[in-house]
């Protein structure tokens, strides 16, 4: 019973943290690239830096809780398990996901404005 709880919450755990960072990976550039002034190579160099440290934090996080709790031994104890394990993964996602947001609108608009700035600093050159 213990394995197959620990099989299921990597399995569902993992995947799902994979489908979000391509989801949020593919969605995402567009929105990156208004934020970053139109300028397409930043925007697809951060969306590959922040796939990586999403896939960090987000596979740490679950090997992680991994050892938390007690082991199940019976089917309601491993429902329990995995739904506590899973949806605690499933903040940790959502969470990373909106400090991503955050701090890419925050500093979109720095990085834009630090392009147009050295674009018109190289033309008045």
């Amino acid at each position: 019973m213990t394995e197959l709880a620990y099989t299921l919450y990597l399995a569902i755990s993992l995947g799902m943290t994979v489908w979000v960072a391509h989801t949020l990976s593919t969605n995402g550039e567009v929105f990156l690239v208004q934020c970053f002034g139109h300028n397409a190579q930043v925007a697809r160099s951060t969306n590959h830096l922040l796939v990586v440290g999403f896939y960090l934090v987000n596979i740490g996080f679950i090997t992680l809780t991994l050892s938390n709790g007690s082991e199940p031994e019976t089917w309601p104890q491993m429902i329990r398990f995995l739904s506590g394990k899973v949806g605690l993964a499933v903040i940790v996602l959502g969470g990373m996901h909106f400090f991503n947001m955050h701090a890419i609108a925050r500093f979109g608009r720095k990085v834009s404005d630090w392009l147009v700035e050295g674009q018109s600093y190289r033309a008045a050159a």
